[in-house]
């Protein structure tokens, strides 16, 4: 069987980034990173460097296994987020009720990623730049 790597998968984009939930005060979020993948083979995705920025304040990294890519096929990888709520809600001052009112009456977050999804196969790599802003709805 020839197996080839024709090309490196195909980045389609950034989306389906949501709330998830408030629990022990702490803030999950998830976005989907969506690939195409038209080689015989499959590979490997990393994300250790996508920052989380949320109202215009780095909050977090996406913590993330390494992933498997599949050959021949679309897919997706959602990329997880835990951020302390209070980083989020407090306002510049410390005072999280300050920050916590003024989420609460916007409803929403401004949240970005940024940076980059390292991919690799058969001992060749390549270097995705993702930069997806998208004002979420928070659900308390």
């Amino acid at each position: 069987m020839n197996c080839s790597v024709k090309k490196k998968p195909t980045f389609i984009k950034i989306d389906d980034i949501k709330f998830l939930s408030l629990v022990s005060d702490t803030v999950k979020l998830q976005a989907k990173a969506y690939f195409k993948n038209e080689n015989d083979i499959g590979g490997k995705l990393a994300t250790d460097e996508i920052k989380v920025i949320v109202n215009g304040e780095e909050m977090a990294q996406v913590s993330s296994e390494e992933f498997k890519v599949p050959a021949n096929k679309e897919f997706s990888i959602p990329l997880n987020v835990a951020i302390p709520a209070k980083k989020i809600f407090e306002d510049k001052k410390g005072n999280i009720l300050g920050g916590l009112l003024n989420s609460l009456i916007n409803n929403n977050l401004k949240v970005q990623f940024k940076g980059d999804i390292k991919y690799k196969v058969l001992g060749f790599s390549n270097t995705y730049t993702v930069d997806k802003t998208k004002e979420i709805k928070i659900k308390f």
